[in-house]
């Protein structure tokens, strides 16, 4: 499976595992497959929910920040890959 780069991880809340992610490039959407990458993270997940301003949404682009339920730790400025077959 190949990935390139969407992002990074802007902000993480640990109480309630969700990574907020600074979106780049392309887009995020439900469904998607994403890696999380860092010094001690590496993550793999498939984004079942995705929020904004506490809003669900279904996609979300470049230049927008997203807020997306992770399972498990990460780290400000992790960076965040989109994975496809």
């Amino acid at each position: 499976m190949d990935e390139f780069e969407i992002g990074k991880v802007a902000h993480f809340y640990d109480k309630v595992s969700v990574a907020v992610i600074e979106l780049k490039n392309d887009i995020l959407s439900i469904g998607d497959s994403i890696h999380i990458k860092g010094h001690s993270t590496d993550l793999k997940l498939r984004v079942d929910s995705m929020q904004i301003e506490h809003k669900n949404v279904g996609k979300v682009e470049a230049g927008q920040e997203v807020a997306v339920k992770v399972s498990g730790k990460c780290h400000r400025n992790d960076k965040v890959f989109k994975m496809v077959e």
